[in-house]
């Protein structure tokens, strides 16, 4: 790449509280005007409507670890909206071989309709890599636990516990993984009724806005990395670090003998709609990754 990613090698391990401050660990990044913050700052309200969405996003930046949030979805009619919960790089150029994002993306639905979510992985710049689920429950109607655990060895995405999606450190046979690359967690909501409902068919209703989704008990059991002088590398600290949540019992992407592959096996089986893997329009030859268990 021609600009390494750059951090010092200041690091510690944080876990915020699940009652904390949402409001105090994250920064506003998009129409401040459409974030609204509830219960004393600990839940952040993200607003769209036909002007504008918004987001926020971590004062902090990631080298490894267990990133969570609570979120209730928007309401009722939510075709055409988009919410995000993430982590990204915060490299430059924004798209390039350093670049990696890590995607939760529920996709709004009319009434009675179920809401999918939709996992993603971009790796050494490239995306492509789409997951879609249905969910076994009713997002809108509480909070639920939304994770992203990321080792040396693989990451795990997980729904209130359940495992719905492993990507695996297949660095040693030429698949990019960000093992050097940390990352800033950040959530949104946003327009995306030209793809999100049945391809762009269901579009948004704007009567129904303003769109709200709910964040609240974000934690981060991970290794926080400050940005500053010197040249980035795959440092011991966070090379080292393992989350204390159950997700690090998942030694490998099969997850063989596991209790965690009977619930990745449950969730495939009943809930998957779309895995990029098996997408023979799309992929003719499916990604190297996808031959790699």
């Amino acid at each position: 790449m021609a600009g390494l990613v750059i951090f010092s090698l200041l690091i510690s391990v944080v876990s915020y509280c699940s009652n904390a401050k949402l409001s105090d660990n994250v920064d506003i990044t998009w129409s401040a005007d459409h974030v609204d913050r509830a219960n004393e700052g600990t839940e952040l309200l993200l607003k769209l409507d036909n002007s504008s969405g918004s987001g926020f996003k971590s004062k902090e930046q990631y080298m490894f670890g267990t990133i969570s949030m609570e979120i209730k979805l928007v309401p009722a009619e939510s075709a055409g909206t988009v919410t995000s919960f993430y982590l990204q790089t915060d490299s430059t150029p924004s798209i390039g071989p350093d670049y990696y994002e890590y995607d939760f993306e529920f996709l709004g639905n009319v009434s009675g309709e179920p809401y999918i979510v939709q996992t993603n992985v971009y790796a050494g710049g490239k995306g492509g890599r789409e997951q879609r689920i249905y969910l076994w429950f009713d997002p809108t109607a509480d909070f639920h636990t939304y994770t992203m655990s990321w080792t040396k060895q693989h990451t795990v995405f997980l729904v209130d516990s359940t495992p719905v999606r492993v990507f695996k450190n297949n660095e040693e046979n030429g698949i990019p993984y960000p093992s050097k690359n940390p990352m800033t967690m950040r959530s949104s909501l946003w327009s995306g009724e030209d793809w999100a409902t049945r391809g762009g068919l269901v579009k948004t209703n704007w009567n129904h806005a303003p769109f709200i989704a709910s964040f609240r008990n974000f934690i981060a059991d991970a290794c926080v990395v400050s940005q500053g002088q010197g040249q980035g590398g795959d440092d011991s600290s966070c090379s080292k670090f393992l989350p204390s949540s159950s997700a690090s019992s998942f030694s490998s992407a099969k997850m063989e003998g596991n209790l965690g592959s009977e619930k990745l096996g449950w969730v495939r089986k009943n809930y998957m709609i779309y895995d990029y893997c098996t997408d023979a329009l799309r992929y003719p030859s499916p990604p190297p990754e996808c031959f790699l268990i």
